[in-house]
């Protein structure tokens, strides 16, 4: 099948700013539905606070091709930022080329090696728990295959670090599609995908399967880490979904998405059938007060 460059801007009603309240985040998101109870907002930082103690999270699995020139990408951010590497036992020396950039960057790159395959939602389970006890403040989800670009996460970082949201979403629908070298039919089980979620949560966000993320840690240590057990796609609609309930705000940041050019696509029809079955049992949980 051909594949294709879309890259369309239009004015967008799902973003709609509004005037900041004291003492509260400021949404970039509008929803009616299902009003969440307060959370207590993480202070703002002055502009003269020291640099965010930011950790961006990688979960790998042969990604040889690709986690080097990522790793040296995300080090030349300012502020300056940490890598947190989850290899599940990569089988094309992945975890060497990691140890090879943590003997250069000891302080800033960090490695986790597991014993198999075991999945991308305990991959950032792990990572998340090791962010928490590593006392990060903002932490940080991105993927290997240089399908996002390390030049965004000082955009992701800052509304979270100013205080305006607890949870910065890289976007690629907000403001336009934004995708580079997707076959249209990729496009329409990613978009339909966001469709279908909405009407079945009601969840407010354009892109439910983004992937490229900034949690203040206080998320982290609400949500029930414990009680999320999805994958793929299901782990990443699950954490947004569960972060709207919990009160947090949120904000789409737009952003380009490329394609993977180097190593195997992760991608198998048991992520997308996952997904479809998940946000159902995510309402369903919802309404029983189970969540």
């Amino acid at each position: 099948m051909p594949r294709c460059i879309i890259y369309v801007d239009f004015p967008c009603r799902h973003t709609v700013r509004q005037r900041p309240r004291r003492g509260r985040f400021r949404t970039l998101v509008r929803s009616h539905a299902f009003p969440s109870p307060p959370v207590p907002d993480p202070p703002p930082s002055s502009p003269d606070a020291s640099p965010p103690d930011a950790l961006v999270i990688i979960p790998t699995y042969n990604e040889a091709d690709n986690i080097s020139p990522v790793i040296d990408q995300v080090l030349e951010q300012s502020p300056p930022l940490s890598v947190l590497v989850v290899d599940d036992n990569s089988t094309d020396g992945t975890a060497d080329l990691v140890r090879s950039k943590k003997t250069d960057a000891p302080d800033r790159v960090h490695l986790i090696e597991r014993s198999g395959k075991l999945g991308l939602g305990t991959a950032y389970l792990r990572g998340f728990r090791y962010a928490l006890a590593q006392d990060y403040t903002y932490i940080c989800e991105m993927d290997a295959d240089r399908s996002h670009d390390p030049k965004d996460l000082p955009r992701l970082i800052e509304p979270v670090q100013n205080g305006e949201v607890a949870l910065a979403i890289g976007s690629r629908y907000v403001e336009g599609v934004r995708v580079i070298n997707w076959p249209l039919s990729r496009l329409v089980l990613s978009y339909g995908a966001g469709v279908y979620t909405r009407a079945i949560t009601r969840l407010p966000l354009l892109d439910v399967t983004a992937g490229f993320k900034c949690f203040h840690r206080r998320v982290l240590e609400t949500l029930p880490l414990d009680r999320v057990n999805s994958d793929g796609y299901a782990f990443q609609v699950e954490m947004h979904y569960r972060t709207w309930r919990a009160g947090f705000q949120f904000t789409e940041v737009p952003v380009v998405f490329t394609e993977r050019t180097e190593g195997e696509s992760k991608m198998r029809r048991e992520i997308v059938v996952e997904a479809a079955l998940k946000v159902w049992e995510l309402r369903l949980q919802d309404l029983l007060g189970r969540l």
